[in-house]
């Protein structure tokens, strides 16, 4: 029987929302049903098996997590949950960024403990920052383009279903 399975994410600018769709329709495609909704929509829990939660790490935070974690806890504690998150980190060839994203991810997270967590490279469009995040950016040299891998994130979601157990 094909599981219901939800994939909650949160975006500011976009790309972890196209990230979530991608991971949403790889889970179609393996014979689930799948909802994918931004988390301040999600109202319950009710009727999933499993749900994928994601976010952008987005100036050293990870946004709407913790506050998505809080609201529905109870039932988050009685399924299994992946977790990714989204950044530059990856592009930056800066190991440690990638490791403070997912630690902080993780803390967002907490008390749950993921089957599965990741980061996927984001994409940084300048066009659509204020000019004081431009300048910011510029600054600490923060590489700007598209740097989703689309296999990754394909190949990540169909080892995730069966760590899911659905």
């Amino acid at each position: 029987m094909p599981a219901r399975i939800l994939v909650a994410y949160a975006t500011r600018k976009g790309s972890t929302a196209e990230i979530a769709q991608a991971i949403g329709k790889e889970l179609q495609s393996a014979g689930h049903s799948v909802d994918v909704a931004e988390m301040k929509m999600v109202t319950s829990l009710e009727g999933y098996d499993a749900i994928v939660i994601g976010a952008p790490f987005y100036m050293g935070k990870i946004i709407d997590v913790k506050k998505f974690v809080s609201q529905h806890q109870e039932k988050l504690t009685t399924l299994p949950i992946a977790a990714f998150t989204v950044g530059v980190a990856p592009a930056a060839d800066n190991p440690k960024m990638v490791e403070d994203s997912m630690k902080a991810l993780h803390t967002s997270l907490d008390p749950l403990q993921p089957v599965a967590s990741t980061m996927f490279g984001g994409k940084l469009d300048p066009d659509k920052l204020s000019f004081i995040q431009r300048k910011m950016i510029d600054i600490m040299k923060v590489p700007k383009g598209d740097f989703r891998d689309w296999d990754a994130i394909s190949e990540w979601t169909r080892d995730v279903a069966g760590k899911l157990g659905v």
